[in-house]
């Protein structure tokens, strides 16, 4: 590498640090944003602060374990089956509000729900044991959709000519306007048709285009609601709601929320039950769509859980306490090994360990990595990876050293010929932390994805990081002092 190279990658690993340790501490730089702000009446934006997410092992909460009654499913048709299960539980605890639960498949029949910050199990299992509810809405009348089309119209204008105003204050506008309250609601009413009048929903295709198509089967008393319902929307469409929410996510953000509505269209009155959904959809919306029409008519029954336990706030404060003191010792214990066995390489690689924690704190916070015990066990390992690869390194420089070579080029030889090890002690270690990610359980997956990250940013501070500092120290004077490099 050339003076000019090191140097500028000198400048961009400072920046680095401190835009990672701004990003894991984000509440010093803002009380110094704060100060410059008032001092000189300036507007710079504060750095967003982000809180780590934590999973149920350290934010306490509720896990539970269920057996899914499978019997009357054929057994082709039960991954599916367990898979909407898991969708159906997810969408469900989320709709309460319960953050990063963990909703996780065991076998062929088991399906574990972890519940972060949840305090009863009562609760907690009346909410997983009710019945999802899917629904049918049809359009409202004409000159009541015409109403409120005038009333959004009012309230757009009010929007407009408001701009500069708080949304209190626009609300408090929007509230002078005669049944304002038609703006906020969605233009359908509920109809009698629900889930239990339907049998079935099943994926198939059109035998003239080819594209994925949705087939209904109501029974015989749905037949009969199905058809007064498509008799009277004609020319209209019908809105698909389960658990009180679109049924899709239509507009692709990721989030079904207010801002979604999935209402196929009515082409003409529809008897004997049996109804197609087609329009511009994939197989795997399609695939989607069924799950969850059948999530609302055949629910899989759970029954019972045949295992819980509550995990208290206390004991998930005291293992995050217990979790960070193992670290902080560790890191300590390994930064005081290098300095003695490795003298100036020995810091400099404890600096480059400090940018290598942060950058990963910042990484988990930035993904964001839902910690658990498992998880900081795997980030606390890549750790020892990381030293691993400085080690090697520092090896290959001594023996260079040795044979009387300058600073510099024993710096060089020895990352070169420390590199092959690094690489394939890593790369395996990868393979079998992808391995359990895709084939292991929750923990496990939380595990293998901290060592995952952890390793791939542990390779860029060992042999980026580490090499740039030494090369920084080599050519000033320091370099002349032969003792603390060997």
């Amino acid at each position: 590498m050339t003076n000019r190279q090191i140097s500028t990658s000198f400048f961009l690993i400072i920046i680095l640090a401190i835009v990672s340790a701004s990003f894991c501490f984000p509440q010093y730089p803002n009380n110094i944003i704060e100060r410059i702000n008032k001092a000189y009446g300036l507007s710079i934006p504060s750095i967003i602060e982000k809180d780590f997410k934590l999973g149920l092992d350290l934010m306490g909460g509720v896990a539970l374990e269920y057996k899914a009654d499978l019997s009357d499913i054929p057994e082709e048709e039960q991954e599916d089956v367990m898979h909407g299960l898991r969708d159906l539980l997810e969408r469900r605890v989320n709709t309460f509000g319960v953050t990063e639960s963990v909703v996780q498949i065991y076998g062929q029949d088991r399906i574990a729900v972890g519940l972060p910050g949840v305090g009863s199990i009562e609760q907690a299992i009346d909410w997983i044991g009710q019945t999802p509810l899917l629904e049918f809405w049809e359009q409202l009348p004409e000159e009541q959709i015409q109403e409120m089309n005038e009333v959004n119209q009012k309230v757009s204008e009010i929007y407009e000519q408001n701009k500069e105003k708080s949304q209190e204050e626009i609300l408090a506008e929007i509230q002078k306007i005669d049944n304002w309250i038609l703006a906020f609601q969605i233009p359908y009413q509920k109809t009698n048709l629900t889930g239990r009048y339907l049998k079935k929903a099943t994926l198939a295709y059109d035998q003239i285009t080819y594209s994925p198509i949705v087939e209904l089967q109501f029974d015989d008393e749905g037949a009969k609601i199905f058809e007064e319902v498509t008799e009277r929307n004609i020319g209209k469409t019908i809105a698909i709601f389960l658990d009180g929410s679109s049924i899709i996510d239509t507009n692709g953000d990721g989030v079904i929320d207010n801002n979604d509505l999935y209402a196929p269209r009515v082409n003409e009155k529809i008897s004997g039950g049996r109804a197609i959904i087609s329009g511009k959809m994939d197989v795997k919306e399609a695939k989607i769509l069924v799950q969850r029409l059948n999530q609302g008519a055949l629910p899989v029954p759970l029954g019972d859980p045949i295992s819980q336990k509550k995990v208290g706030p206390t004991l998930g404060a005291i293992s995050l306490e217990n979790a960070v003191k193992a670290g902080v010792i560790g890191v300590s214990m390994i930064i005081i090994f290098l300095i003695l066995f490795y003298r100036l390489p020995g810091i400099l690689a404890s600096l480059a360990l400090g940018l290598y924690i942060l950058i990963l704190l910042s990484l988990m916070k930035l993904v964001p990595v839902t910690l658990t015990l498992a998880g900081i066990g795997g980030f606390i390992l890549s750790i020892g990876m990381a030293v691993d690869a400085n080690i090697l390194i520092f090896s290959r420089m001594r023996e260079e050293l040795k044979q009387n070579k300058t600073i510099t080029i024993s710096i060089e030889e020895g990352l070169k010929r420390a590199w092959p090890s690094i690489r394939d002690g890593n790369i395996t270690t990868l393979i079998v932390a992808f391995i359990l990610y895709f084939l292991g359980t929750s923990f496990i997956k939380a595990f293998a994805f901290a060592l995952i990250l952890g390793i791939l940013v542990s390779i860029f501070s060992a042999v980026v990081v580490t090499n740039v500092f030494l090369n920084i120290f080599a050519r000033g004077k320091l370099g002349k002092i032969k003792f603390i490099w060997s």
